[in-house]
């Protein structure tokens, strides 16, 4: 296996948000939603794009939710994000070995680089795909694929790692290699059920994969 580039989700995988996101949806749906919603419930938002998230809760309001949650999220966004273990150290050796990195999110760019710039590892990132740059978000293979382009890398070379089953089926879809992170909020066993290639116990884990 020949692997010189690889894609990354960002929140859940690289950087810790899932606090922020959980209080931003708690905050939002307080004001707009139809009843209380229980942090089970919320989980099953964290993924998918805001906004069909927000279209189960409401979809008269999905704009003004939008608008709440962009609002909390990035007044709280600095007293929550942290970075996982290893990660930092990880897309160091792999920059320095000269394997080609990426995000590929669901978030939109600015809040995505806010959270690399924080967590200070936006320097190691040679491209970020997020939602302002398709119009179609994973599952679907376009994020990825858009990726590859701007990198000149093709999928068979490639790993995409992420925490949600949305990214393994996008990188299936793209034709790229899959890992998934044990530290997903959503539990491995939700990950394992969609099948990667690899299941990472730390980030650390991807050297030796990668023969790095």
């Amino acid at each position: 296996m020949n692997i010189t580039t690889i894609l990354f989700d960002l929140d859940g995988t690289l950087i810790d948000t899932n606090e922020l996101i959980i209080a931003s949806f708690q905050h939002t749906l307080l004001q707009h939603g139809d009843r209380a919603y229980d942090r089970e419930e919320i989980l099953s938002f964290i993924g998918p794009p805001l906004k069909d998230s927000f279209q189960l809760v409401n979809p008269d309001k999905v704009e003004e939710m939008f608008k709440t949650y962009r609002e909390h999220n990035l007044a709280n966004h600095d007293d929550y994000v942290v970075i996982y273990p290893t990660v930092a150290n990880t897309l160091k050796q792999l920059k320095e070995k000269g394997f080609k990195l990426g995000v590929v999110t669901t978030k939109i760019n600015a809040t995505a680089w806010k959270g690399l710039k924080l967590t200070g590892i936006d320097s190691y990132m040679d491209v970020l795909v997020g939602l302002d740059d398709v119009q179609h978000a994973k599952p679907h293979p376009e994020p990825i694929i858009k990726a590859l382009t701007k990198l000149g890398a093709t999928a068979s070379e490639t790993i995409m790692v992420g925490d949600n089953y949305h990214d393994i089926e996008a990188g299936k879809n793209a034709g790229t290699k899959t890992a998934g992170v044990a530290w997903s909020i959503k539990g491995r066993a939700s990950l394992e059920a969609h099948k990667p290639d690899f299941m990472l116990e730390e980030m650390k884990d991807l050297l030796q994969i990668v023969g790095a």
